[in-house]
C-alpha cells in the first residue's frame, strides 16, 4: 500500500526528502525492489541532484526561473503570475521518480539526494506518494 508524505516547502526552493523516503524503504527490511515517488501537484516537482553543495540546487532554481520567467506572455494568469511558469518548470523536470533499493537502503549515489522543487512564490504543503515495489 502506498504511503503519502506531507512535505512543507518554502517559496522557490528545493526541499530534500531523502531521509523520509529512506524511512519508507527501511520498513521493507532486507528486501529489494524500487521506490516509485510521485508528487500530487502540477506546480511543484521532484528531482535527484547533488546534496553536498547547496549552490547546485540554487543554480538550478535560478536557471528554471530564467527558462520560464514570470513575465512571459502566458494566457493562464488566473492563479497569479507565478503559476504558469510553475507549470512549465514542473513539466520540464519530473513529477515522479523511480529509485532502486536493496537490503532496506536506497541505491542512490554518494552525493545524490531526492528533492521537492517548489516552483511557486509561497510556501506550500505538498503530498508525495511513495509506492514500494518489492522484487519478492
Amino acid at each position: 500500500m502506498p504511503s503519502i508524505l506531507s512535505v512543507t516547502t518554502h517559496a522557490k526552493s528545493a526541499t530534500e526528502i531523502t531521509a523520509q523516503i529512506q524511512k519508507e524503504v527501511a520498513r521493507c527490511g532486507n528486501s529489494s525492489g524500487v521506490a516509485h515517488i510521485f508528487i500530487q501537484h502540477t506546480s511543484a516537482s521532484l528531482t535527484i541532484q547533488e546534496n553536498a553543495d547547496p549552490d547546485v540546487v540554487s543554480d538550478l532554481i535560478s536557471w528554471l526561473d530564467r527558462a520560464a520567467p514570470e513575465n512571459g506572455p502566458y494566457r493562464h494568469t488566473a492563479e497569479g503570475p507565478d503559476d504558469m511558469p510553475a507549470h512549465i518548470k514542473s513539466m520540464i523536470t519530473s513529477t515522479s521518480l523511480t529509485v532502486p533499493f536493496a537490503n532496506g537502503r536506497l541505491l542512490i549515489g554518494t552525493w545524490q539526494g531526492i528533492f521537492v522543487l517548489e516552483h511557486r512564490n509561497a510556501s506550500h504543503t505538498r503530498q508525495i506518494v511513495v509506492t514500494l515495489l518489492d522484487e519478492a
